[in-house]
């Protein structure tokens, strides 16, 4: 990416290998995303569908994909994520009975046909996009009319702990960048969505020091990959500074570390059909989905 890119734009080969190099123990720490994930599919319990085709976008390691499966048994699912390692471990761990694809894409650019898709579920991952607007754009693209998008992102109480602490320590970017639930709120409406609903649940995971956080974020690929990030390994005496800030939220003998999760479902209206020579209207095609 160019210098000229705004600070908080999400340098998405920064964003590939921070997943790709955590793919293998993933699982083993994601225990907020599994959570949130499973939450988010048991609000499916609200809606009547019958989905023939679910897209699962940001995949990851399928924990979220083999749920979706045992739910709808008939439906065919297509994971989706940025980064193939990711996808290589939900292949390894589908059941044999599932009936999985497999897709390495990006969320700004679906290589997917237009109004193929009937819910399209997006655990924790838009987050990553530098365009909201343009995600949403695509997700109503692929969603056939009447599809449902389900979705939870980060807020931008997320991580607060460590950005303050950061603060004492310089003036760089180390925290990513979260949007708020209203703005993702007016996006669903610019987009055409019908029926958006939202609602933001906070958590928090505690730690006995800094350093763990530090290492869970990593292990889970959840490292900042904006463009104005501070670059470089911490040195000692940083981090050590970093450690003597975050000691002033310690409670009860533990550090927290607060999530501000965003969850929202909506409707889609269908496509924007494109103008035909003939008077008539047509769709584009892209590129259906690809196994890596």
């Amino acid at each position: 990416m160019s210098s000229g890119n705004p600070p908080f734009f999400m340098e998405k080969r920064a964003v590939r290998r921070a997943f790709e190099q955590a793919a293998a123990g993933y699982e083993t720490s994601a225990v907020l995303q599994d959570q949130v994930g499973a939450q988010l599919i048991e609000r499916l319990d609200l809606v009547k569908l019958e989905p023939q085709w679910i897209l699962d976008m940001g995949s990851g390691t399928g924990l979220q994909s083999r749920r979706l499966n045992r739910r709808y048994p008939r439906a065919r699912l297509l994971a989706l994520d940025l980064a193939s390692n990711m996808l290589q471990q939900a292949r390894r761990r589908k059941g044999w009975r599932q009936r999985q694809y497999f897709c390495q894409g990006d969320a700004e650019d679906l290589p997917l046909a237009t109004a193929s898709i009937d819910l399209l579920y997006a655990n924790m991952s838009i987050q990553w996009c530098n365009d909201l607007d343009q995600v949403l754009r695509e997700f109503a693209r692929v969603l056939r009319p009447g599809g449902l998008l389900m979705f939870s992102t980060l807020g931008p109480d997320t991580l607060k702990e460590l950005r303050q602490a950061f603060a004492a320590v310089d003036d760089q970017s180390h925290v990513s960048h979260f949007i708020d639930m209203h703005d993702i709120g007016d996006a669903l409406v610019r987009q055409g969505y019908e029926m958006p609903v939202l609602d933001v649940e906070h958590y928090q995971l505690t730690y006995v020091a800094v350093d763990d956080l530090l290492r869970d974020l990593r292990n889970i690929g959840a490292t900042n990959a904006a463009a104005g990030r501070a670059r470089g390994l911490l040195t000692p005496r940083r981090l050590q500074a970093l450690r003597q800030a975050y000691e002033g939220f310690r409670a009860d003998g533990r550090l927290p570390a607060t999530y501000e999760v965003v969850y929202g479902h909506a409707w889609s209206s269908g496509p924007r059909a494109l103008p035909r020579e003939d008077g008539g209207v047509a769709f584009p095609l892209i590129q259906r989905h690809r196994r890596p």
